[in-house]
């Protein structure tokens, strides 16, 4: 049975037609059924078939017997993985649990960074990569020189390359017998016993934790004891099966196979991504049959997640700990703010991700969120009296401690590749500049597409740094970033005052020279989405106990005047004055102003 599996998965860049293909390889093996058979059919939420983005990873086992086979079945193992840089887990997770790669490039775009990303990530796990050109039904499609550009990254021949379209199924066949060529069959030890890596969880009601699991060795089966190595925790299998797509139960799962397998767990922290299971019989020697597991991933960006209703805060809870079972590059604490209440402090691998998380909560759990700016993990070292000198990382501008006590703060740095076309370098490198960045090298892929590569402060790429990218190269450049280190940052924390108190969830830390710059655009920003008042609310940005920035945001007008009929116009002027004075009494003993969650997004922009 092993030597005809063949695991593999998919990596491209967004919109290279990865779902596509996907469907058209469940089409062609028969796997689904043509009247059940839909667009993006792997991409299971509402939010990846709106965004029209793979946002998790998802399995799907199909048959298929290559016309050079005489009638052998063999068993192909997909991983539909994500395209996008904020989910660079999912795809690092999948690579863990196969033996191939189709590294899928759109025939109209060329190499794009997140591809190249992916495609490092692949080799690293010494994956066997079967290149192949998408689109080909396009009238724009270049096959002659995208094939050139995959030559020279990848260092293979001509005549290695495929060519497909996957929206009319042209050459999908072809693909199918390269992947049974070319993909080499799993290998097992069967003297280990069970040994399976849990690539992916979810929470089943009835079921309790479903494991998704690369069965490395040995076999599992219904009733069988199990031991969860990473966790301690120990279950009896309540069923297995595979995903065709949907789940199918099986007598077994064996090596080399992907499956799920029914944990009957309902404590959702038993279940680890990464971690090991193994055969209940075999606890005593858990050292020795451990697998390797995955590297895990460090947060990018921190933002605080409040519930709007403070009552919503046990509901909250339970939604952040089925989300980190599907999402395991998801980090959390519990957090108690003065002003929001309880909530969690979360660790995103960038943007949108967060915004992922956010609409998740909305829709799966009912619970409307307050989400406090983002920003990213800065290692400050103090010096105090009580306390001496101490290395503290702090994630959030609450957390940030006074000027005076700072001896030094770092902040982290990416590396950062740009593909592009040479008709852009300019307008990209000046755009780098502004964002602190410094230029280090070109590469070239063919004479016109070029790869730039910059180091430059994480928090400079976080909110729209992408978007200006977009629109200074008309759509065609590409972005991919990795962590390089701490460097030294001239940062202070800048406090947002709203009725003259101040708004915790809105301050944030700036760099120095950019405290005036940056408070009058947030204070103006401000001014445009926050309702009106009775009274007249002051808006202001402060450093320390110095205003750097203020707006005023008038109040809603009644006109007092409408009751006159007549008479003199001292009797309008008495009733304005009186209303003035009210204004000015409400506005000394204004209560606490409610802020639209749209409040604290829009200050992020930079323009």
């Amino acid at each position: 049975m092993i030597e005809k599996i063949r695991n593999f998965c998919i990596i491209a860049h967004i919109d290279h037609g990865k779902s596509t293909l996907a469907d058209r390889l469940l089409e062609v093996t028969g796997t689904v059924e043509e009247r059940k058979m839909q667009e993006q059919l792997l991409d299971s939420m509402d939010l990846e078939r709106e965004r029209g983005i793979t946002i998790k990873l998802q399995p799907a086992r199909m048959q298929y017997s290559p016309s050079t086979s005489s009638g052998t079945n063999y068993f192909l193992n997909l991983i539909d993985t994500p395209g996008h840089v904020d989910f660079s887990y999912e795809v690092s997770r999948s690579l863990a649990a196969v033996e191939g790669a189709i590294l899928l490039v759109d025939a109209t775009q060329g190499m794009q960074a997140q591809t190249l990303a992916n495609l490092y990530l692949a080799l690293d796990q010494d994956l066997e990569i079967v290149p192949v050109m998408n689109k080909i039904d396009l009238p724009n499609s270049d096959e002659e020189k995208v094939a050139k550009e995959i030559m020279h990254v990848l260092g293979c021949e001509r005549e290695e390359i495929l060519s497909v379209s996957a929206k009319t199924g042209a050459g999908v066949e072809e693909l199918l017998d390269a992947l049974v060529e070319r993909v080499p069959a799993p290998t097992s030890e069967a003297s280990k016993g069970l040994r399976a890596l849990i690539f992916d969880s979810v929470y089943d009601e009835y079921q309790g934790v479903l494991a998704y699991v690369r069965v490395v060795s040995g076999t599992v089966k219904r009733a069988d004891g199990l031991y969860f190595v990473g966790t301690d925790a120990k279950s009896v299998t309540s069923d297995v099966g595979v995903f065709q797509p949907e789940k199918k139960a099986v007598d077994k799962l064996g090596p080399g196979e992907i499956g799920y397998i029914a944990t009957g767990l309902k404590d959702v922290a038993g279940c680890r991504v990464g971690d090991t299971i193994i055969s209940g019989k075999d606890m005593e020697r858990a050292g020795e049959l451990v697998l390797s597991g995955y590297e895990e991933m460090k947060p990018m960006v921190y933002a605080g997640l409040y519930p709007k209703d403070g009552d919503m805060y046990p509901r909250l809870r339970d939604g952040m700990e089925k989300l980190k079972l599907t999402d395991a590059s998801l980090q959390y604490d519990p957090d108690n703010s003065p002003v929001l209440g309880f909530g969690f402090r979360c660790g995103f691998l960038g943007l949108l991700h967060l915004e992922i998380i956010q609409e998740r909560i909305a829709r799966e759990f009912g619970v409307e969120l307050v989400v406090t700016t983002p920003s990213v993990a800065y290692s400050v070292t103090t010096t105090t009296a009580k306390q001496g000198t101490q290395t503290n990382i702090v994630n959030s501008a609450q957390h940030f401690p006074e000027t005076m006590v700072i001896d030094q703060v770092e902040e982290p740095w990416v590396s950062l590749d740009i593909v592009t076309t040479s008709e852009y370098l300019g307008g990209i490198m000046e755009l780098a500049t502004r964002y602190r960045g410094e230029y280090k090298n070109t590469e070239y892929l063919e004479t016109e597409r070029i790869i730039l590569h910059f180091e430059l402060p994480l928090a400079s790429i976080l909110v729209d740094f992408y978007d200006k990218l977009k629109s200074v190269s008309s759509g065609f450049a590409s972005m991919n970033y990795t962590v390089i280190g701490y460097r030294p940052a001239d940062v202070v924390k800048m406090d947002i005052l709203i009725a003259e108190e101040s708004v915790e969830a809105l301050s944030m830390i700036v760099y120095r020279d950019e405290v005036q710059t940056v408070g009058k655009r947030v204070v103006a920003t401000l001014k445009d989405v926050l309702p009106r008042q009775q009274f007249v609310l002051k808006i202001q940005a402060a450093l320390g106990g110095k205003i750097v920035a203020a707006e005023r945001l008038s109040a809603m007008r009644k006109d007092v005047t409408a009751k006159l009929y007549g008479g003199d116009v001292t009797r309008k002027r008495k009733l304005l004055e009186k209303q003035k004075k009210g204004k000015k009494k409400m506005m000394q003993s204004a209560g606490k102003v409610d802020i639209p969650s749209s409040a604290y997004m829009a200050v992020l922009k930079r323009e």
